[in-house]
């Protein structure tokens, strides 16, 4: 169960957060749109094939998350999964942790992505900012020959079955090839962008143990060009493991030198022809991190079969994705969303790879990227859409989005007045698909779905096959408040394993100690008496900037190695009108004092050592930073404060290792708090 500290903070939040408000329709399925969705088609199926009849999305989604081993053992039939040998049965038994799905079953990711692709057509766009790269195609067959020739060079490298290749990339084409060639081998991939720093990249990726590299000379953002080649030397002199290096010239740079180096030119050539290695269902198909809140950022393993499963059921039936389709989101190969992109091209449509800002040369420039490659698919997050209306843009008036039907969003609470936004400037027909998810199973918990309405402020339905419920500190299941995300019954996508956690202790700890068996997620939300999803943000202390989670420690280790700064503590407020306030505090050495020049030194510091995006929003001297008695910094209960939560509903002072500490950010929480309400 959960501790008393726990119990304080959701209790806490359901007086602060609040419940549904009640806010109209903004999109409505068409009959057309509801008749022709994947979904629909999926639901006849299931009449005709196993004699199951639901008479709506709702009837539908409880039974998928009910009799969840008669659900996933009809996807696999409804897709006819590409395996080489058949599974035994679909589940052992809905023990979590320790579900084991399809038992006997091999197949390959691989060959689910090249079965239905059609030659000529086009696979994959890369783009990059106005005097970047400039705009690329890969066909199927391009696409198809590229990933054969990469997974060649790394075989010849020594690359086999279980071995591990990262990357080190942007978001561009290159990236999904070598991911494509790496699993083909039936090898590990893991990758982060490299607006991460060399150190914060090693943290990461250099626990796998790689045996090859994979990078680019550099990436482009904000109108310029990053060099990354002493970064890629970093990180080639701190993991001893790696015998393999491809770099990729996508600024233009020389990367020859006195190291065995391969170019992308010579790791791509030639015409051998794909193979695939099948492996178990469960077989690691790549490791995602964690933010790194706690520590060392964990390593999130996910497999085969379960990433399969889950995003052929995402892609199609939450996202209505097909072939013919375009499918682009702004994303980062750090975060879930860029496998969750790649996953386009397992249902047979072409995605968009971006390397660059969304906000130059102007705000609109996502729009401006859709327009130009008709995409009907586009993802982005809230702080975006927000930047958009800030900045007055309309950009259905200013932008052909006649193709566009879906606007994802993800990570971070989307506000009320964004989904009216997109209704008036965006359009009224293209369906806002708020959703709530994470890296931990690589996909959504509570989405949308073609035939079923967007209400402003709430996520639409709970995903098929996620028996997700919001529970109160006692375990009973809330309807209309607000409690903890859970899962009662198991998902294939949950993780394998953590990285370097032979006995689980990790992967336990991490969800299974307030309610042992089941699933608790870390995220306030409310469950609506129509089935609705609305989340009130992170129950734990991860932060989450512009729909990119990041751990505090990155940011600790960077500021508190100044010898100005004695230590840190860093929060992240989400505020019920979608803004994100994130400060650093700091307590300086003696004889210090923060004016502009130290306040300079720390930003430049967290952006080199973590990334830009570490960056606070504001830095604030603060006499002391309080601690539990163990040693732990209060992120949650100072967090929760200046979201205007009482202080006697957070912590107890007395289970606090300085009181007069505490005090000082209590008040300034009441100041700031009392400001924000006279300016509203």
């Amino acid at each position: 169960m959960l501790g008393s500290a726990a119990r304080q903070a959701v209790s806490a939040a359901r007086r602060a957060c609040g419940r549904t408000d009640g806010s109209p329709q903004t999109w409505y399925p068409t009959r057309e749109r509801t008749e022709n969705a994947n979904v629909e088609v999926f639901r006849r199926w299931l009449k005709t094939n196993r004699g199951l009849h639901f008479d709506d999305y709702t009837a539908l989604q409880r039974w998928s998350a009910t009799d969840i081993t008669a659900f996933w053992g009809a996807l696999w039939a409804y897709f006819d999964i590409a395996a080489d040998s058949p599974y035994d049965q679909v589940l052992v038994d809905e023990t979590m942790p320790g579900a084991q799905w399809f038992p006997g079953a091999t197949l390959n990711y691989v060959d689910q992505i090249f079965r239905h692709r059609h030659p000529d057509a086009v696979a994959v766009i890369d783009e990059s900012e106005p005097g970047g790269a400039g705009r690329r195609t890969l066909s199927w067959a391009e696409l198809e020959r590229q990933v054969g020739a990469v997974a060649d060079t790394l075989r010849r490298s020594g690359v086999g079955h279980g071995d591990r290749v990262v990357g080190y990339l942007p978001n561009i084409a290159e990236a999904v090839v070598a991911f494509l060639a790496t699993a083909s081998l039936g090898a590990i991939w893991a990758s982060c962008g490299q607006d991460y720093s060399a150190p914060a990249a090693v943290d990461r990726l250099g626990q796998l143990e790689p045996n090859a590299l994979i990078a680019a000379d550099g990436y482009h953002y904000g109108g310029k060009a990053h060099d990354r080649r002493e970064a890629i030397d970093y990180i080639r002199s701190h993991i001893p493991s790696l015998d393999a290096t491809i770099v990729i010239p996508r600024i233009g740079l020389d990367t020859t030198g006195p190291a065995p180096i391969t170019t992308w030119a010579e790791a791509a050539a030639g015409d051998t022809a794909l193979e695939t290695t099948p492996v178990a269902f469960d077989h690691p198909l790549w490791v995602l991190f964690s933010s790194g809140t706690s520590g060392r950022p964990k390593g999130i393993v996910h497999g085969h079969g379960g990433v399969v499963l889950e995003h052929l059921k995402s892609m199609s039936f939450h996202l209505d994705i097909s072939p013919g389709d375009t499918y682009f989101w702004y994303t980062s190969p750090s975060w879930m969303m860029w496998n969750f992109q790649v996953a386009g091209l397992l249902v047979g449509a072409t995605i968009v790879c971006y390397d660059g800002s969304p906000g130059f040369p102007t705000t609109d420039t996502l729009w401006a990227l859709a327009d130009r490659n008709r995409v009907t698919h586009l993802g982005t997050s809230p702080a975006y859409l927000q930047a958009c209306e800030k900045g007055q843009h309309s950009p259905a008036a200013e932008h052909d989005l006649s193709t566009l039907e879906t606007l994802g969003v993800t990570g971070s609470v989307l506000p009320p007045a964004s989904y009216h936004w997109v209704a008036e400037h965006v359009g009224s027909d293209v369906q806002v698909a708020s959703m709530t998810g994470g890296t931990d199973v690589v996909s959504a918990f509570a989405t949308a779905v073609p035939t079923v309405p967007v209400q402003a402020g709430e996520i639409p339905v709970v995903s098929l096959g996620a028996a997700l419920e919001a529970w109160d500190e006692d375990g009973n299941a809330l309807i209309g408040d607000v409690g903890e995300m859970v899962l009662t019954k198991p998902m294939p996508s949950m993780p394998v394993h953590f990285w370097n956690d032979p006995d689980g202790k990790r992967y336990r700890d991490a969800y299974f100690d307030a309610y042992p068996g089941v699933w608790r997620h870390g995220d306030w939300i409310t469950i609506s008496d129509h089935g609705s999803v609305v989340v009130h943000g992170r129950s734990d202390s991860t932060l989450n900037r512009n729909g990119v989670r990041m751990g505090s420690s990155d940011i600790y280790q960077a500021a508190e190695k100044l010898p100005e700064v004695r230590e840190s503590l860093v929060i992240g407020v989400e505020y019920p009108d979608g803004n994100y306030w994130m400060p650093l505090f700091v307590t300086l050495a003696d004889d210090t004092v923060l004016d502009d020049d130290l306040t300079r030194t720390i930003c430049d510091t967290i952006r080199r050592d973590a990334s830009p995006r570490h960056v606070p929003d504001e830095i604030l001297a603060a006499p002391a930073i309080p601690h539990t008695r163990t040693g732990k910094k209060l992120e949650i209960p100072i967090k929760r404060l200046f979201q205007g939560a009482p202080v006697d509903a957070v912590i107890d002072p007395q289970a606090v290792d300085d009181a007069d500490a505490l005090q000082w950010y209590i008040d300034l929480a009441a100041q700031r708090n009392r400001t924000s309400e006279d300016t509203h």
